[in-house]
């Protein structure tokens, strides 16, 4: 079982001490939207720490080692658990002290997040003004509250998710972060998760990889 809140917990005691670093990301994504996200929806256990830096490493880590198991051709059901930040020079994670990447990969992120957890249209009246509390509270520009606010009030979009992603690393972190948020999948969700695979030109085998993965770290 990979301890993934172990890892959050970890990393973020390490922000603590050094506050100077990742601090913007950790301040205006914390995890009150995730929070929000995912209130009615069970088995998200990394939620309140998502998009801090911590949750960042952690989700890196999680995408770095299925990319190595699928390079290594290790089965997923055999592979090691143990999940650890990874390198910035790997592209899963950047830099600590750098601000402006980390923002872009948390908005990301979040945008994976929003549209993966609407994927099933479920979402009630209730939530939604729940979520939509939770956006107007993070330490984010106008601009980038707007975005996420117009985001949120449209439907469920793979083609809006693939559009911003920039790198294979950042696809893998995409689909781990989707896959995360559904968790216990309906069809409507598989499907939406099988669409964004493909989008994402991920191979079966290294989504196979994450998916077995993300299970080990709701369970």
């Amino acid at each position: 079982m990979i301890d993934l809140k172990g890892l959050l917990s970890q990393v973020n005691q390490q922000m603590n001490k050094n506050p100077g670093l990742g601090g913007g990301l950790a301040g205006g994504l914390a995890g009150g939207l995730i929070a929000g996200l995912l209130g009615s929806k069970g088995g998200r256990n990394i939620a309140g720490n998502a998009l801090t830096y911590g949750g960042l490493a952690a989700l890196g880590g999680l995408a770095y080692k299925a990319w190595q198991n699928y390079q290594q051709g290790i089965r997923p059901s055999a592979a090691d658990a143990t999940i650890t930040p990874p390198a910035p020079e790997t592209g899963f994670l950047p830099a600590a002290d750098d601000a402006a990447a980390q923002r872009d990969l948390g908005l990301l992120l979040l945008r994976a997040m929003i549209s993966a957890a609407k994927a099933d249209g479920q979402i009630d009246t209730a939530e939604n003004q729940r979520i939509f509390d939770e956006i107007n509270r993070l330490t984010l520009s106008p601009q980038d509250k707007g975005r996420l606010l117009e985001e949120y009030s449209r439907p469920s979009s793979v083609d809006a998710v693939v559009a911003s992603v920039a790198t294979p690393q950042q696809a893998s972190e995409v689909y781990a972060a989707s896959a995360l948020i559904i968790g216990d999948a309906t069809p409507t969700e598989q499907r939406y998760l099988e669409e964004l695979g493909q989008r994402l030109r991920l191979d079966p085998a290294l989504t196979q990889q994450l998916q077995s993965l993300v299970d080990q770290a709701r369970s």
